[in-house]
């Protein structure tokens, strides 16, 4: 219990230094949380609501459910419901047609998802009036996407991975859990007694992603066991060499 409260004081340590070091909130925000039911997603809307108090920071959890995954989808948002209820945060969820758009528009059910995902999050924000949106990427997930842009090409910008934070319409995307692994991620849910979803999609090496993630990543860890920190510093900077576009 000794070592867990002391990880976990490294881990709240660190996400406090993001948050200041990259100016990602400002006392008094009003922050709308994507909130999937997944580890990252649990673990974000924990750490925000231990800022709320004394930030006077406004929640609100946004689940946004892609219509895939059948009944596990169903159940994903009556947890994501019933989280937001114990932490007393307001709770909406939003239905989209990702097999439609992705027909539509001949693109992969993942592209399809992520572009309704960020529709429905700049919506909800415009329609609630939430200046700040956060999502709860990882460390991990910047190194994945700094290899995927390597594997398919990029330029230089592409290497800069995912940003901090950029505009979102009229608000903020924030990704405050970007310096934290997932390590540290499940670390936190056990501090908090908390569980979360596995969307079973992720175990699936037919994506590509989930390929780096369990098996390119781990082989280039056995010769670089700090892979991801040095992933994570490249992209930050590139991304002053050659800044994110704007939107």
């Amino acid at each position: 219990m000794m070592r867990l409260k002391s990880f976990w004081a490294q881990i709240w340590s660190k996400f406090l230094r993001h948050v200041a070091d990259e100016s990602l909130l400002r006392k008094g925000d009003k922050v709308l949380m994507a909130v999937s039911g997944g580890p990252d997603s649990v673990c974000l809307a924990r750490l925000l609501s231990q800022l709320q108090n004394d930030w006077r920071l406004k929640l609100h959890i946004l689940h946004v459910h892609h219509g895939l995954r059948g009944k596990r989808a169903d159940a994903d948002a009556r947890f994501v419901q019933n989280l937001a209820r114990r932490m007393n945060v307001p709770c909406a969820v939003v239905r989209v047609q990702t097999a439609k758009l992705a027909e539509k528009e001949r693109r992969s059910l993942e592209d399809a998802a992520r572009k309704l995902r960020y529709r429905a999050l700049e919506r909800a924000a415009a329609r609630l009036g939430f200046s700040v949106v956060a999502t709860g990427h990882t460390l991990d997930d910047q190194a994945e996407t700094v290899l995927l842009h390597l594997l398919r090409g990029t330029e230089p910008r592409g290497l800069g991975g995912i940003p901090p934070k950029r505009k979102l319409g009229k608000a903020v995307l924030i990704r405050p859990l970007l310096t934290l692994s997932r390590r540290d991620i499940l670390e936190t849910l056990k501090v908090f007694q908390l569980a979360s979803r596995r969307d079973e999609t992720n175990l699936s090496e037919r994506f590509t992603r989930n390929w780096v993630r369990r098996k390119v990543i781990p082989l280039l860890e056995t010769k670089n066991p700090r892979l991801k920190e040095r992933l994570a510093k490249m992209s930050a900077r590139m991304r002053e060499i050659s800044p994110p576009k704007a939107g």
